[in-house]
């Protein structure tokens, strides 16, 4: 595996941030440097006003099945595993100019925003790692 991981966060719908999370805990545990860039519909997930993350319209059906499955394995919310791989070192940023777009500041992102940065900034950071797009 590289030595970094660099995830673009785009999409808003909840089917979304479960593999943000997942991902981003694995990697961060197995050592591994990893830098979020929160762009797009993604960044109302990231608001400190709790906002309920949809599911995609054909999917719609299979959402309670798929939280009560998660609860029975115990498996955590995709923002305790982001948590968990911040605790590790990984960094998460809101994109500077979707933000300003949607008239979001910093003081409105959640904790696990650590701050806004442009888009040139993230490549610079994602530069000789693997890059995934969600």
């Amino acid at each position: 595996m590289a030595d970094k991981l660099s995830i673009v966060m785009y999409s808003g719908t909840a089917d979304k941030f479960i593999p943000l999370g997942v991902l981003s805990q694995a990697a961060a545990a197995m050592g591994t440097q990893v830098e979020i860039f929160v762009t797009g519909f993604a960044l109302r997930g990231f608001t400190e006003q709790k906002q309920e993350l949809p599911f995609p319209a054909e999917f719609a059906a299979l959402a309670p099945a798929l939280g009560h499955g998660m609860q029975q394995a115990k498996v955590a919310s995709w923002d305790k595993m982001l948590r968990q791989a911040k605790d590790l070192g990984a960094k998460i940023h809101a994109c500077s100019m979707m933000s300003e777009v949607m008239g979001l500041q910093l003081g409105d992102f959640n904790d696990l925003v650590d701050d806004m940065v442009g888009a040139a900034t993230f490549l610079k950071e994602a530069e000789g790692g693997q890059v995934l797009f969600i």
